[in-house]
């Protein structure tokens, strides 16, 4: 939980529970301090008296109306500056002798309409994921809270004939951070479908969020686990169930394919998945190739083919003149 940034918001708020009577904390209570509540109904009402506790319990009722009230995380300071406006407007207005009885309701519908206008809270995307994108900030205790999701997501399963190509994309439906994000990937054999991070072991070689295995051998049956981190905090675990099919090679006999099924169990380095380094044809044809590294080497190579052509055409037509 992320509560208000302001040193002494959060006790003096609490403070305010009790002098302010609110049966919970409101928005008017994140992010307002008990000394600038306090300072308002002052100007209004003098330093002490009925009439101070009356204005406090008008200023708290005024605003009930926003107990409810979720924000975007990101909004946060945005609205704090605009209630730290208000209190000023407020006292503005008391030293000009208006009545704080008037003035509350119009300052809470105000800050209705400024609540309205901020950024709108993203919709959580299932089935897993930790969506920072869609944090919230709750008034109704100035708490904020994310998407109660799983981190790990469901197993994919994918299916490859023996001897061709198994691809996999470490890719999530919500929007991740655009920095430090760093892949790692994973592996749990012996023909295992599972989430189970016990029986996983990692892939040192695999980077980056797209992966291969060519060519696919029976030896490659089980799960495949990459993780999304940001800041080496996980954002989610995806999983893929690599099942693989087809007959042994021709000429195998059945000492060989009993001696591979034994091979399958003995410890070994799991150094069978490779970064996907795709070709200029994949970079065309699949979208998830394009990545930034990507598009810069499709860019230089244009350059340089604009570049060749424009040369070309240069000593063509110098020829072509120099021999007229």
């Amino acid at each position: 939980m992320a509560l208000l940034a302001p040193s002494g918001t959060v006790p003096c708020a609490l403070v305010a529970l009790t002098v302010f009577r609110a049966p919970t904390w409101a928005c008017l209570l994140c992010f307002t301090s008990y000394n600038e509540r306090l300072r308002v109904c002052q100007t209004f009402t003098g330093m002490e008296g009925p009439e101070l506790e009356k204005c406090e319990e008008a200023f708290t009722a005024a605003f009930t109306d926003l107990l409810d009230t979720e924000i975007n995380y990101d909004e946060r300071s945005h609205l704090h500056d605009a209630f730290t406006q208000m209190t000023h407007s407020l006292q503005e207005m008391a030293a000009t002798q208006g009545s704080f009885e008037v003035v509350f309701p119009d300052a809470a519908e105000k800050m209705r309409q400024v609540i309205t206008q901020l950024k709108e809270v993203q919709a959580c995307i299932p089935p897993c994921g930790l969506q920072e994108v869609a944090r919230r900030f709750r008034c109704r205790g100035c708490y904020s809270t994310l998407c109660d999701l799983p981190l790990d997501c469901p197993v994919q399963d994918v299916t490859v004939t023996r001897g061709d190509q198994a691809m996999f994309s470490c890719t999530v439906n919500f929007q991740l951070p655009k920095e430090e994000i760093t892949y790692s990937w994973k592996f749990a054999g012996g023909g295992l479908r599972t989430q189970d991070l016990s029986y996983f072991r990692e892939i040192p070689r695999a980077q980056g969020s797209l992966a291969r295995i060519r060519p696919v051998q029976p030896t490659h049956r089980g799960t495949f686990s990459c993780v999304i981190t940001h800041d080496q905090r996980p954002l989610a675990r995806l999983y893929f169930f690599l099942n693989v099919t087809g007959p042994p090679p021709r000429g195998e006999t059945e000492l060989q394919i009993a001696f591979r099924e034994v091979l399958r169990w003995a410890p070994r380095e799991a150094e069978f998945i490779e970064p996907w380094r795709p070709s200029l044809g994949e970079l065309l044809t699949r979208p998830e190739a394009l990545t930034p590294s990507n598009q810069c080497l499709l860019a230089a190579i244009a350059a340089l083919a604009s570049a060749t052509v424009a040369l070309l055409a240069w000593m063509f037509f110098r020829w072509y003149f120099s021999g007229n």
